[in-house]
């Protein structure tokens, strides 16, 4: 209520939220400018806080944890299984998994996190479309700072095993890089993908690499996946 009153006045609003956890925020974001998820900070958070309030400072921190929309979510996370209804935000599919009164996505998820500065993301190449349990495969893209400020994005590698002896997750983070960059600027972002970033471990607990397909993603969120291409996993001969 006290949101809503200050809404009316006209004025912007930015919420600062100092906690440990997750909350569902929500009814806050319908009524708040902007959120600043400060978490616990130490002697120098005031200045700290001034110094991003005031634009002297370009945040670029990505969530390390999901945030629901409503406990009734709970649990929610973005590695979950695969199922056989899909899970859209789409009313006219008779099977399908959604809520009746909210959406099925987060609030916000796993890997997000705003910037006073825009990024594109283009031009994904792989050194390879398959590799053997001894090799590896260099995945580049070109990243760009289309904004007029200088900033940083943590660029991020998602990897979804399509078939694997034990279900996998729709996918998992792998890695992540944080590029610093000014204001109209490119860089090329690597990664490599080694029979580390394929392996898990099976029903006996022990740590495997199986062949198999696999997506691969490149995002700044675990939703907002901005390129993405496919390669294989083939069985090495010995």
């Amino acid at each position: 209520e006290l949101l809503k009153e200050l809404r009316a006045t006209g004025n912007p609003i930015v919420v600062l939220i100092n906690t440990g956890r997750p909350w569902a925020l929500e009814n806050v974001s319908q009524q708040a400018d902007a959120i600043l998820y400060a978490w616990w900070l130490g002697s120098e958070a005031g200045n700290a806080v001034a110094d991003v309030l005031f634009g002297d400072y370009n945040p670029s921190a990505k969530l390390p944890i999901t945030f629901p929309r409503s406990a009734g979510q709970i649990p929610i996370y973005y590695n979950h299984f695969n199922t056989g209804r899909p899970a859209v935000d789409d009313k006219n599919r008779f099977y399908n998994s959604s809520y009746l009164d909210i959406s099925i996505y987060p609030q916000y998820e796993f890997g997000y996190g705003l910037s006073y500065t825009k990024f594109e993301y283009k031009n994904l190449s792989l050194s390879s479309k398959s590799m053997n349990e001894n090799g590896s495969i260099e995945v580049s893209f070109t990243l760009t700072n289309v904004g007029k400020v200088d900033g940083e994005e943590i660029v991020q590698l998602y990897i979804r095993d399509k078939v694997g002896s034990v279900v996998r997750p729709i996918k998992e983070l792998k890695d992540f890089y944080k590029a610093k960059l000014k204001a109209g600027e490119s860089t090329q972002i690597k990664f490599t993908i080694a029979k580390e970033k394929l392996s898990f471990y099976d029903s006996e607990a022990k740590l495997i690499v199986e062949p198999g397909d696999f997506d691969l993603m490149i995002g700044a969120s675990s939703r907002d996946i901005k390129l993405t291409d496919h390669f294989q996993l083939i069985k090495s001969d010995r």
